[in-house]
């Protein structure tokens, strides 16, 4: 007799190292068998801080990509963005909630994403602006994918257990972010005269911005000497050889590279648009205090 098939959601939820699934679904607890125990001699709020600065980065970028489902190109390109944002957003909530764990002040990753003011944010500005095209929105996705998986890829090894597994499962998830957005660059760039235009003004625009991913701010740079955390700095050759590779495949002009910027995004100065953001990401809270769904 043949096997009775399972409910819809039995079929939705056998996705074993299925890569079309977002990290924030929730099917799978990348903590599971995790010890959350602050390890002995951290720091913690330098930690707390540290992963402020992580999780922060992803929650806005997260909500930047949201804005571009609808408006993609194509559906399948709708349906790609969506889930890099579900991706980011997943690993925020995880982040977010290991900083509000190791604080232990009685806030949570809710009351962390939607109770600050844009001066409370540690992420990189790099994150925050809109995007004038599509262009401009793969540029920008290449330069924090790729500068985000150099990252992850050092934190795997993180002296803290809990930033190690979220670091290990969102390797896997950037890899694609990180691709997804070179294959485009790449269309763009060797397609029409065009395209090929405004992917080379898009690249050249967003390298200017790339240079304060590569500060290092003091938190990080404690993190990094206790073990937890990278030095950003360490990052910035293996970024620059993919950001050639893209460029050269994508028959562009490799922009000026940038010097490294102060990080003041880490320090919570921000450009305009992140208060922006921040009115949209939060209005529902804000209606509604304590509010809970």
């Amino acid at each position: 007799m043949p096997e009775e098939p399972g409910s819809a959601y039995d079929a939705l939820t056998d996705h074993e190292d299925d890569a079309r699934w977002a990290y924030g679904t929730g099917f799978t607890d990348p903590l599971a068998g995790v010890s959350s125990a602050v390890p002995g001699g951290a720091d913690r709020e330098a930690l707390t801080t540290y992963c402020l600065m992580l999780g922060d980065d992803a929650l806005i970028m997260s909500h930047r990509l949201q804005e571009w489902v609808t408006r993609a190109p194509e559906i399948e390109d709708e349906l790609a963005l969506a889930n890099i944002a579900l991706d980011l957003l997943g690993q925020a909530r995880l982040l977010l909630g290991r900083a509000a764990e190791v604080e232990d002040a009685g806030r949570d990753e809710d009351s962390l994403a939607y109770g600050r003011e844009a001066g409370e944010f540690r992420n990189v500005c790099l994150a925050e602006p809109a995007d004038a095209d599509f262009a401009h929105l793969m540029a920008r996705l290449l330069a924090f994918a790729t500068w985000r998986l150099a990252l992850l890829d050092r934190l795997s090894a993180s002296a803290d257990p809990v930033l190690a597994a979220i670091a290990a499962k969102g390797v896997k998830e950037v890899t694609y972010h990180r691709d997804y957005a070179a294959r485009w660059v790449v269309r763009l760039g060797d397609g029409t005269d065009l395209s090929h235009q405004r992917m080379q003004a898009a690249m050249t625009a967003v390298a200017t911005q790339t240079g304060e991913l590569f500060a290092v701010h003091p938190v990080e740079q404690a993190m990094a000497a206790a073990g937890f955390g990278v030095d950003p700095a360490q990052l910035r050759p293996e970024f620059a050889t993919v950001w050639s590779q893209v460029l050269d495949a994508a028959t562009l002009e490799a922009p000026a590279d940038p010097a490294v910027g102060v990080g003041e995004g880490r320090d919570g100065r921000h450009t305009a648009a992140l208060s922006g953001i921040l009115d949209e990401l939060q209005s529902v809270a804000r209606s509604t205090p304590g509010g809970v769904w």
